[in-house]
């Protein structure tokens, strides 16, 4: 009885924290929505090509500050993370000064591969919000360790929201593809300042390397699954940019946001909040065992149905709410759509992985499916934007599901 009653508690904590995220995920999708849709009757195809590639280029830097650092303080036991808070600030200080310069260079090679001087100032601009970042990393990292997903929750509503409002009223007001970069530069000190009022750590200013390669020697191999995560969510971007033109590449751009957007922010919710949820129950294997089926179920009676009612709708919404001018994006937003059902699973798996210290194994199947995503993309360009999404979906569809049953085999055959 008391086995039930502590996993019903543990249950309904997984779901409180799922909840306050799905709460701020509903309000960032539907602030979203209405900003697509302004963003849509209001920009070119052009115009979101060029955005789209300026976005893909700080979200491949940007990874590099998902370093595992946050995910190491999130798993360390409780009297290692004092000493591991304070080497983790300086840390991203460093690695965030570092790709600050980076992506101000990289802006002169993206614009010659693109043919397109236009990228080179909004790359740079953007490169900014990379100083701001290392102020409130510690404090997300240890108010996911504490469970207080709610003000996780609430910071991702009110940057989010914010963004997407900002991104629409600048769109109306003709900032073109502007539109889409101004905010972010707005929330990210908006970001910085809701984490440290939600946790007291603050960095002593000593600067110190003590600590640095056990957060390097944990991070960095799920830094390679976060690199590989965000370069296969680009990959597609770049391949129909480069081999199909901008405009092709903002139709497919829209019809990604437009149909992965609702999911994606699920996705998200789903993966911060079975992190500590596991974490907390690695000393009773059964206890452990019952949070992660328990959760599978949970994840899969909300994302299942929500992507099918998403699919099955497009033909009806797109043209009434988005314009007329993107009906040719219906079949690409319908399979890019299907392709959310089996990743939330297989990001469980990989959270799984991590709760019990092995994310080399994540890396090595990572390695494996970002070469057969890349391969298989290539050959799906041929086909045009449709042949890309179908691939997309297709290579999903196949081996997230292998990956999820083999990952979960192994976890609980090693721990059994």
């Amino acid at each position: 009885m008391k086995k039930f009653k502590a996993l019903g508690k543990t249950n309904n904590r997984f779901l409180s924290n799922l909840g306050w995220l799905g709460i701020s995920g509903g309000v960032i999708r539907v602030t979203r929505l209405l900003a697509t849709v302004i963003l849509a009757r209001f920009l070119t195809p052009d115009e979101y090509g060029l955005a789209a590639i300026v976005m893909t280029v700080n979200d491949l830097i940007r990874v590099f500050i998902r370093t595992g650092i946050g995910t190491r303080l999130v798993q360390a036991k409780a009297e290692e993370v004092a000493e591991l808070a304070q080497s983790a600030y300086w840390l991203n200080w460093t690695i965030s000064l570092g790709l600050f310069v980076i992506q101000c260079l990289a802006a002169f090679p993206i614009a010659w591969f693109y043919r397109n001087e236009q990228l080179i100032v909004p790359i740079c601009i953007m490169s900014v919000t990379l100083l701001l970042i290392p102020h409130g990393l510690v404090q997300s990292a240890l108010i996911q360790r504490e469970n207080r997903l709610k003000a996780i929750a609430n910071a991702r509503m009110i940057q989010f929201s914010t963004d997407n409002i900002l991104a629409l009223i600048f769109a109306v007001a003709g900032f073109g593809m502007w539109a889409i970069i101004i905010p972010k530069l707005i929330v990210s000190p908006l970001w910085v300042y809701i984490m440290m009022t939600n946790h007291s750590w603050r960095p002593k200013l000593k600067f110190t390397t003590k600590g640095w390669g056990d957060l390097i020697r944990f991070g960095r191999s799920v830094l390679g699954v976060e690199l590989l995560n965000n370069l296969r969510s680009n990959l597609d971007y770049l391949i129909v940019g480069r081999f199909l033109g901008i405009e092709a590449l903002g139709l497919y751009y829209f019809a990604f946001n437009a149909g992965l957007g609702i999911s994606f922010g699920i996705i998200v919710s789903i993966k911060a909040a079975l992190l500590p949820h596991l974490c907390d129950a690695r000393e009773n294997l059964q206890l452990f065992k019952q949070r992660y089926y328990s959760s599978m179920k949970i994840i899969a009676s909300v994302i299942i149905p929500l992507v099918l009612l998403q699919s099955m709708l497009a033909p009806f919404y797109v043209p009434i709410i988005f314009g007329e001018k993107w009906i040719e994006a219906i079949p690409i937003l319908i399979l890019i759509c299907l392709s959310a059902i089996p990743r939330p699973f297989a990001d469980s798996a990989s959270q799984l992985l991590i709760a019990v210290d092995k994310p080399q194994i994540d890396l090595y199947w990572n390695i494996l499916f970002t070469i057969l995503f890349s391969i298989s993309l290539v050959i799906g360009v041929s086909w045009q934007s449709i042949g890309v999404a179908a691939t997309v979906l297709i290579v999903h569809t196949i081996f997230l599901p292998l990956f999820t049953i083999r990952a979960t085999q192994y976890v609980f055959k090693k721990t059994n």
